[in-house]
């Protein structure tokens, strides 16, 4: 048994390396010249190329944030998102000392779509927003084929907020969103502590024969005196924890990417 368990790990750490080494050699290398649009499935006129590629260029020069659309037939045996997390890393979208940049990546027989970002645009371009942007600007348009207009659209929505311009709408419905997904957070938490706590209480009170809220009171006695004891601080081996603690226009032309990575945050979607 411990043979086969070791055989199948090796197994598995080769076809992961391996299906690496493949996705790599399968990439298409970084353009010379640089650019920022890079249409392989020839899905987008030129005029519409060099318009995406002056308005990015333009964002780029200004903010030194990196917008880059990848457009190719398909991915082939592997996910979008990992595709474009490995062509993002392989390009070094976004600046090195900063990570600010952004992929979108479309693989249009497949029909899925991701954005990737780099650490950097995290903040002003996170998960749900990237995926509100695929769900809400750039689906609709592919779906009727208009490619250029959904990607016009989405960069434009992208460079708003990287540049924080999004109206106070759309801020007021984030706000409210990240509010009401804080307060889900805070009660799970509650309730996860109190039922931890409940289920030490019973096992006291079973291991030494007392009532539950005789046990309930002696614990919070115990627990009482070791916070004094330590200072007032919640202790790694409170009962309450159950064992565990709560940490909280156009320019002089595309440069060429400048190092960046990224995390894998982003959003994934199809259409």
């Amino acid at each position: 048994m411990q043979k086969h368990r070791y055989l199948h790990i090796i197994i598995v750490f080769v076809a992961v390396f391996f299906t690496g080494v493949v996705a790599a050699q399968e990439l298409p290398p970084a353009p010379n010249p640089p650019k920022l649009v890079n249409d392989y499935a020839g899905v987008l006129s030129e005029d519409q190329k060099q318009l995406l590629e002056n308005k990015l260029v333009a964002f780029n020069d200004s903010t030194s944030t990196q917008i880059s659309i990848v457009l190719i037939q398909s991915t082939g045996i592997y996910p979008v998102d990992d595709y474009a997390i490995a062509l993002y890393r392989a390009w070094g979208i976004g600046q090195k000392d900063k990570n600010n940049g952004a992929l979108i990546l479309a693989a249009m027989t497949d029909r899925r779509m991701t954005i990737i970002t780099g650490y950097g645009l995290e903040g002003s371009l996170p998960d749900g927003i990237c995926k509100r942007i695929i769900e809400l600007v750039i689906k609709p348009a592919f779906k009727e084929q208009n490619y250029y207009e959904g990607l016009d659209a989405a960069t434009t929505e992208m460079m708003q907020r990287v540049k924080g311009e999004y109206t106070a709408d759309e801020a007021n419905n984030d706000a409210s969103g990240s509010v009401l997904g804080a307060i889900v957070i805070v009660i799970l938490i509650f309730f996860f502590i109190f039922f931890a706590r409940v289920i030490t209480v019973k096992r006291y009170a079973r291991l030494n024969n007392l009532g539950f809220w005789t046990a309930w009171m002696l614990l919070n006695a115990a627990d009482n005196a070791n916070r004094r004891n330590s200072g007032g601080g919640w202790s790694g081996g409170s009962s309450w924890g159950g064992g565990s603690s709560w940490g909280g226009g156009s320019s002089g032309g595309f440069g060429g990417f400048g190092g960046g990575s990224t995390g894998g945050g982003g959003a994934t979607g199809g259409w």
